[in-house]
């Protein structure tokens, strides 16, 4: 057949663009399909207060760089444009630890560990990952707990995807001989999550999608795909068609394309979501596993503001340092750029308990003992300036469940374990010792207060592997079942708790998916 595209790839993070550079190499013609916008370095926002340029909220012309989404059980925190989460998330590419590669869907399927350390190093050398070379105000107070609790040998500067040259100084491309853009080094202004604009943050758009784009890729950005559909109805081995609409206009026509194969790289929310939509009609064949195993890294989000005005906490890269706590637990400070006080609006004074009532309780009994302390956080400090957010993860497994309600919108139920909880012991630990060393208090997101509600930047699975159609919905090396050349490779193909900011290891087992794939002719 004449097909339109060899590929079309859903979605430009980070499975999006591996797959987009590794398939143009191998002589495909591709296509990326991203709904959100291109971006420049001026085109992000100065602060997170500049909504529209900030928040992905179509309904309301806002078309920024970060969505949220809130479930019954979790609020997700994503990426939106072309780079996909590359150009809100926060740089940091650690490794999991063991147990990452030893449970799950997946522990069983090859020695994970073995196959993908080649892939690690690929993906880190295209990233750009070095050590953070400086500590800030944040970091050496995390460096001080760690010595007070014995922790100072578990205390690190992480890898991170930025480049530190001179200080806004313009250099021809450092990384890939020539061919990629001129970058610009990091000032330390701490707004890598707002948006990077000073050309440091190693984002997709400037490494694998740039490549790709060199190599033949086409990248169409605000458009979304609204289904696919094999050609032969059967199990696709006459190829796919493709329906595509606009993602930031009213009214638009659909435009029908052809491919030979499918790469599904929406991330959770996009990938899973459509599957799910077009389950019944267009792809009859997939596991009846889609939409599970959904996973967070069983995380915490707790900002703690300084009333010490000697402090600049919003100076440094988003994050600068962590801590492993235990063999299960690490702890991250993360920060936003001065001027970035959006958050505030969203938060209230941490507290904890079993029920709401325990915790509004607690959250006015906060209250009533430092209405000084609060007043000045919410009404003369500056909040970024004065607020270390901790992330604390830890690779202990839960998992929930997505599927379409009633009215065709996503929604959550505990699959096995645990729900999600903000009430995790060793994070009200950490959260107490880090507030008492800094001269602070503690706040969290509204919904935590109200209604027990954990966020998480870090939303995992719902298309995971297995060892047949019966367990997953791909195989391992990320082809789906039931179909020929369709394949899933986000962070939906994530089949365990990495326990750690995953953006690393979706772009090192992509490498990989990529790497069993022939080359065209």
């Amino acid at each position: 057949m004449n097909y339109d595209f060899d590929y079309i790839i859903i979605g430009s993070g980070f499975g999006g663009s591996v797959s987009a550079l590794r398939l143009s190499e191998k002589g495909y013609k591709v296509l990326v399909v991203e709904k959100g916008k291109w971006f420049t370095s001026k085109d992000f926002p100065k602060t997170n207060w500049q909504l529209p340029k900030w928040l992905w909220m179509p309904k309301i012309r806002f078309y920024g760089i970060m969505k949220m989404s809130i479930f019954r059980h979790i609020v997700i925190l994503s990426g939106t444009g072309v780079g996909g989460g590359s150009l809100v998330y926060a740089n940091t590419l650690p490794i999991p630890k063991d147990t990452f590669y030893t449970t799950g869907n997946w522990a069983n399927l090859t020695d994970w560990k073995t196959e993908l350390k080649p892939f690690y190093s690929k993906a880190l050398n295209m990233l750009g990952a070095v050590k953070n070379p400086k500590l800030f105000d944040s970091d050496l107070i995390l460096k001080k707990l760690a010595k007070e609790i014995g922790k100072e040998k578990e205390f690190e500067p992480p890898k991170v995807a930025v480049f530190f040259g001179e200080e806004e100084l313009v250099v021809k491309d450092p990384y890939f001989n020539g061919d990629g853009p001129d970058r610009s080094g990091c000032n330390f202004c701490g707004g890598c999550m707002v948006g990077c604009r000073y050309n440091a943050k190693n984002t997709l758009d400037k490494n694998y999608l740039h490549l790709a784009q060199k190599k033949g890729a086409k990248i169409i950005a605000e458009h979304k795909v609204d289904d696919v559909k094999p050609i032969d109805k059967t199990i696709g081995a006459l190829g796919y068609t493709v329906a595509i609409k606009t993602s930031t206009k009213l009214f638009s026509k659909k435009k029908a394309l052809t491919a030979k194969g499918v790469v599904f790289s929406g991330g959770v929310l996009g990938t899973i979501k459509l599957l799910l939509k077009i389950k019944e009609k267009s792809l009859p064949r997939l596991s009846n596993k889609l939409g599970d195993s959904i996973r967070t890294n069983n995380e915490t989000l707790v900002s703690v503001s300084t009333l010490d005005k000697t402090k600049d906490l919003s100076k440094g890269v988003a994050i600068g340092s962590l801590l492993h706590t235990d063999k299960d637990s690490h702890l991250e400070v993360v920060r936003y750029s001065a001027g970035s006080n959006f958050w505030k609006l969203l938060h209230l004074p941490y507290a904890t308990g079993k029920n709401s009532f325990i915790r509004i309780f607690n959250m006015f009994k906060a209250l009533i003992k430092s209405p000084i302390a609060y007043f000045k956080i919410y009404f003369t400090n500056s909040w970024a300036k004065s607020t270390a957010v901790l992330l604390f993860m830890q690779s202990i497994d839960s998992t929930l469940r997505f599927k379409l309600n009633f009215f065709g919108k996503m929604c959550s139920k505990v699959s096995f374990g645990k729900k999600p909880s903000p009430d995790i012991p060793e994070s009200i630990s950490l959260t107490k010792k880090y507030s008492k060393l800094i001269n602070g208090k503690p706040m969290s997101f509204a919904l935590e207060n109200l209604v027990g509600i954990p966020s998480t930047a870090h939303i995992l699975g719902g298309a995971v592997m297995g060892k047949d159609i019966s367990e997953g919905v791909i195989d391992e090396n990320n082809k789906v079942f039931g179909y020929q050349n369709l394949f899933i490779i986000d962070g939906s193909m994530i089949s365990a708790n990495p326990g750690v900011n995953p953006a690393l290891s979706i772009t090192a087992i992509a490498e990989r998916a990529m790497d069993k794939i022939s080359n065209k002719n």
